[in-house]
């Protein structure tokens, strides 16, 4: 751990295992009892939960950074959700990184490392599902409408398993964003569920697991998506409203460097309805094929008012 990291809070006892020197529990019961001895001996403890499936980049540290200015203990898990694959998607080669994860985490001052496994996630005879409906309809559920009942479930596993105060998530999944914090409101659980801007690399492309997925070419060709969103923001910041012609230049643009459009829209952040007319805050959602490799993007529409 560099100087300029701040340890945890709470160190993990000697007995819990270690993987990289990042403190690593895989059973729910484990969790629990942890995490219960931790708040029984200090009252008013905050914890944060950060979900992920792994194969972390600086984006998910940032969802840490961000973690630890809000709580005392950072939990990360770290579970590829077999939930919200599809029989044809890339559920066994998803990447799985774990010893590298827990050396970043590491390095990172969390706390714990949460990395359950698939048969105490669902056991068997699991039946139970989440339907968030309205804001799960549309937009990815259009080429993946098994996706986010898979994220609501594991989701809501996880808040439940860890009753972390809060939990951090990445605003480049701006869909997936709005139906966890809308189940939460629904449901009344009381994990406050905070977004985190969300990171991009160098060369401006929204920093994302799949990426390693892109050869040098195909790279090349994705960075026709924030460069096509980066123009339509400037678009919109400079009076144009017509969201119909500022999607099609788009699309466009994106389709003749290469890529497979499965959905650009403006809608609005909230309530994800689409918008015909910029007349308020909007945000730009995107999901596009480059080869094989489904890439997510959002920018937001200030309409004139600062973004």
């Amino acid at each position: 751990m560099s100087a300029a990291t701040p340890k945890p809070v709470l160190e993990a006892p000697p007995d819990v295992a270690r993987l990289e020197g990042q403190a690593i529990v895989h059973e729910p019961g484990a969790l629990r009892a942890l995490l219960q001895g931790w708040r029984r001996g200090r009252p008013g403890l905050r914890v944060a939960l950060v979900p992920t499936m792994g194969a972390l980049h600086r984006g998910h540290l940032a969802l840490c950074a961000r973690a630890r200015e809000v709580a005392d203990v950072v939990v990360v898990s770290v579970f590829v959700n077999p939930a919200q694959f599809a029989p044809h998607e890339d559920l066994a080669s998803y990447p799985r990184t774990l010893a590298a994860d827990c050396r970043a985490l590491a390095a990172e001052g969390v706390t714990l490392v949460y990395a359950p496994n698939a048969v105490d996630m669902y056991p068997e005879g699991f039946q139970t599902t989440v339907a968030v409906t309205q804001l799960a309809a549309g937009y990815c559920s259009l080429s993946r409408p098994h996706f986010f009942g898979g994220v609501a479930i594991v989701v809501l596993k996880l808040l439940n398993q860890v009753m972390a105060d809060v939990a951090v998530f990445g605003e480049k999944d701006w869909q997936q964003l709005q139906i966890v914090q809308r189940m939460a409101r629904d449901l009344d659980h009381p994990t406050e569920i905070v977004g985190a801007p969300l990171v991009r690399d160098d060369d401006g492309l929204a920093l994302s697991s799949r990426n390693a997925y892109l050869d040098a070419a195909t790279r090349a060709q994705a960075l026709a998506l924030p460069r096509a969103l980066a123009r339509l923001q400037a678009q919109v910041a400079a009076g144009a409203r017509d969201s119909e012609a500022l999607v099609a230049e788009a699309s466009t643009a994106i389709q003749s460097a290469g890529g497979q459009v499965d959905y650009l829209a403006i809608a609005d952040p909230t309530s994800l309805q689409p918008l015909r007319h910029i007349d308020r805050p909007a945000r730009v959602l995107a999901a596009v094929y480059f080869g094989k490799t489904r890439l997510l993007d959002n920018v937001a529409l200030a309409s004139g008012a600062a973004s």
